[in-house]
């Protein structure tokens, strides 16, 4: 009987070119294509892309090179796609370029090139589709693109203003994934507050019913499955106040990921981002009155360019008053194609390291604070990894592979997807430490 086509995939990129790959793998799949984990046994290799900052875009030219020498039949796809000339100019041989969210066009360059295999089986796919994170959670993309103009970004440029999901596809989509055995849902796309702004909030159905499309209305659905479901890149518009409710409820978990980026008016405003730092505070503050167990994961840009000291002091002053519980930085990248770029007063890179550094030192003195308050409490969290009796978890304040993680040493028995109490034993500035219960 003869193999049939073949096919390797390389994902790089955020958690939405991961979603973008899922799409493509289980299409392939249910096409008939094998997915094989090496370059040399496939007949086709495509490589996902990512083009956001200089380093992804190396990683991701390196990653088609690697391709091209083991198999010599690439198809590229993802951000950097969108500038298909940077591809060209380093890789003349690949096969075809398509932009983001193109899983059609990636097909259609696949058909050309690789046979399309006969009569495929429906239960080839998995109930969820196939997936490149553990089967026990999954990230559920809502929307592409956005309809910000921020002057360090070139995501719009790459992929269009936003075009948000139908609600009932989003809704299905999740109902397959829980289903097929997810405990955990994180929600993303670029701007998940302003899903529905770009249908004007029309109802769209799912099951029979009419439900908006609109972020609360979403949530609320999602919120039906039984799961834990975790939202993602989050803007602190007023409309997010409507959701804080169904956390405090335990509906959803109390976790926002908001991307605050900075919080000298100047800075944000030359960033071309809400200008309002204090405005921000006074939300947060309300949120938290509302939901006190509320864990806020946030992330910033140092040294972007004109930032004076006194703009940085303005951060570390807003960082010990909002007293995030996870926060990630980086020093300010040029990126091709960013208005940014232009801006004048570029910070030196020794200067933006020391920022860099005192940055986080200052945000490891509030995260160690917060984790130590968790001493002696009981949690549920979420088994991630186990093995010889030992497990790593994550409690509702921790997505996966951003934020930190719970330790179990007596974990025997556990397993990856397993939900388990566990008593807080210790802390440090990352992590927790527990015990079952």
């Amino acid at each position: 009987m003869k193999r049939p086509a073949s096919i390797a995939f390389a994902s790089l990129g955020c958690p939405k070119a991961t979603v973008d790959s899922e799409r493509i793998l289980t299409q392939l799949r249910a096409e008939g294509y094998l997915i094989v984990p090496t370059y040399q046994d496939a007949d086709l290799v495509v490589v996902n892309t990512c083009g956001f900052i200089d380093a992804a875009v190396e990683e991701s030219l390196d990653a088609i090179g690697e391709a091209l020498r083991e198999n010599g039949k690439v198809i590229v796809t993802g951000c950097l796609g969108a500038r298909a000339a940077v591809v060209k100019d380093a890789h003349p041989r690949v096969l075809a370029i398509t932009g983001p969210h193109a899983a059609e066009a990636v097909m259609g360059q696949v058909h050309a090139h690789l046979a399309k295999p006969h009569d495929p089986f429906a239960d080839l796919v998995p109930p969820g589709g196939l997936k490149l994170t553990p089967r026990h959670y999954a990230y559920l993309k809502i929307s592409e693109g956005c309809n910000h103009r921020c002057t360090f970004c070139i995501i719009p440029s790459l992929r269009g203003d936003l075009v948000s999901r139908p609600i009932g596809e989003v809704l299905s989509e999740a109902e397959a994934l829980a289903k097929a055995g997810v405990k955990e849902l994180l929600v993303i796309s670029q701007d998940t507050s302003a899903y529905g702004v770009d249908m004007k909030y029309r109802s769209g159905f799912h099951n029979g019913r009419p439900v908006k499309t609109r972020m609360l209305e979403l949530v609320r659905e999602l919120a039906k499955l039984g799961i834990w479901v975790r939202l993602h890149y989050v803007y602190p518009y007023p409309s997010v106040d409507d959701v804080i409710p169904l956390m405090a409820e335990g509906q959803v978990l109390p976790y926002l990921d908001v991307p605050f980026q900075h919080a000298s008016p100047r800075i944000l405003k030359a960033m071309q981002r809400p200008a309002h730092a204090e405005n921000t505070l006074r939300r947060i503050e309300k949120w938290r009155e509302i939901c006190p167990g509320l864990a806020i994961r946030s992330t910033f840009i140092v040294g972007f360019p004109g930032e004076t000291e006194a703009d940085f002091d303005a951060l570390l002053e807003f960082l010990k008053a909002a007293k995030l519980d996870r926060v990630g930085a980086f020093a300010y990248s040029p990126v091709a194609g960013a208005q940014a770029n232009e801006l004048p007063g570029q910070v030196d890179e020794a200067l933006q390291q020391d920022r860099l550094a005192r940055f986080m030192e200052a945000q490891a003195d509030i995260s160690a604070a917060k984790l130590n308050t968790r001493l002696g409490r009981e949690m549920i969290v979420l088994v991630d990894t186990a093995c010889a009796g030992r497990a790593t978890a994550r409690s509702y304040a921790d997505a996966p592979e951003i934020d930190g993680v719970v330790h179990i040493a007596q974990g025997r028995g556990l397993k990856p997807g397993d939900f388990v109490k566990v008593k807080i034993t210790r802390a440090d500035d990352h992590d927790l430490w527990g015990k079952p219960l």
